[in-house]
């Protein structure tokens, strides 16, 4: 008996040596399909890498197995057009099932949590272009009709009405899901070939940091981090033109007290180049900055340079000590409440933040640094 045990113990033990906890893997059935090959392909950013092949057995079974170390974008193919999109996590036992004919729109996939996100975010933009292909055909049917301006009123209003319950659909998805990797392809879905559903950047902005923190090793969530970094960035860029197209001319004034109490207004400067800085001294950022704006106003002073440096501090004591020890031998004001007039007025996100004014108050730089400062400072000031 007790051989026995010890038997069975080492027969465990070898399956479980045999057997790989994080292999997936994809199996189903297609009917219809027997005698031709079924094909896994990953999916990525901009491109197709074939996995495996598989003849599609008399039953029309078949079987894929690997290794992934996040979820990760399959297309199962029978051919270039009839495939369904995965999303296979390691360790994950898919089953897919479905019919040659129509594999691509009606298939049954079990197993795999995302692989079914995938499928009910295709099917609802699916079912949405069919509603709105339906409308645009009426509209071309009609279009010589007597009433058809009446008509097209309301097709229009049901038009909008179905795009955007789409749209919130896929903003509800990404915002439930946030950690999904599904989300990735909620966020590049297209009504057209040049129309997203979702174009709102708070979406991709929420989705792009909760995916990296899970996956940054991820092909798309680096593509989508960095697309989303670099649509913030031009959405900046967007609101510093418009800003100065708006107030450039005639930038906002600022009067704050001084270390002495002695309120100094900005526009009073005016027939200098004066750098508006936005400061705090317990932000480590502005006191690294402060040595590098030390040397330039040393340099470009007696040119008609000025520092006009705003304080969003509410310690006085801590104010006062950094400009002491930093030598800030320059205009510097706070009213020890954030300066939050100031800070609204420059639409300031984060310090240390500058604009570069010239003689007249235009607003003729933003974020200079302290090689790029240098430089312009030198082309003005000859």
């Amino acid at each position: 008996m007790v051989r026995k045990i010890v038997f069975l113990l080492v027969v465990a033990a070898v399956a479980v040596s045999c057997s790989d906890p994080s292999q997936y893997s994809i199996q189903g059935r297609i009917s219809n399909a027997e005698n031709r090959y079924v094909y896994l392909d990953e999916l990525k950013v901009s491109s197709t890498v074939n996995i495996d092949s598989v003849l599609v057995g008399k039953d029309g079974g078949f079987r894929f197995k690997g290794n992934v170390s996040y979820p990760t974008f399959f297309l199962l193919k029978l051919n270039e057009k009839n495939f369904v999109t995965l999303l296979v996590d390691s360790a994950e036992q898919v089953e897919v099932y479905g019919d040659a004919a129509n594999f691509s729109r009606d298939y049954r996939v079990t197993g795999s949590e995302g692989s079914a996100m995938v499928q009910e975010l295709n099917r609802q933009l699916s079912r949405t272009k069919h509603e709105l292909d339906s409308i645009r055909s009426l509209m071309v049917s009609f279009r010589n009709e007597m009433n058809y301006a009446d008509r097209k009123q309301k097709w229009d209003e049901e038009y909008n009405r179905i795009r955007e319950a789409q749209i919130q659909y896929s903003q509800k998805f990404v915002a439930t899901h946030p950690f999904s990797m599904a989300n990735v392809l909620a966020l590049y879905q297209k009504f057209d070939d040049d129309t997203y559903v979702i174009q709102d950047l708070q979406s991709l902005k929420v989705a792009a940091s909760a995916l990296n923190s899970f996956y940054p090793e991820s092909e798309h969530v680096k593509a989508l981090y960095a697309n989303t970094m670099k649509l913030m960035q031009d959405e900046r860029n967007a609101r510093m033109q418009q800003f100065i197209q708006e107030a450039g001319q005639n930038s906002p004034d600022i009067l704050l007290p001084n270390a002495d109490g002695k309120e100094v207004a900005l526009s009073s400067l005016q027939g200098k180049y004066v750098l508006l800085q936005f400061w705090s001294a317990a932000d480590r950022g502005s006191r690294i900055m402060n040595p590098v704006l030390v040397e330039l106003y040393k340099k470009y002073r007696a040119k008609g340079f000025e520092i006009y440096q705003v304080s969003i501090d509410e310690n006085r004591y801590e104010w006062l000590d950094a400009i002491d020890e930093d030598g800030l031998n320059w205009i510097n004001v706070g009213d020890m409440k954030g300066s939050v007039s100031a800070v609204r007025a420059y639409n300031i996100q984060a310090v240390p933040s500058n604009y570069l004014l010239d003689k007249e108050g235009a607003i003729v730089g933003k974020d200079l640094k302290g090689p790029g400062l240098d430089r312009l400072l030198g082309e003005v000031l000859r």
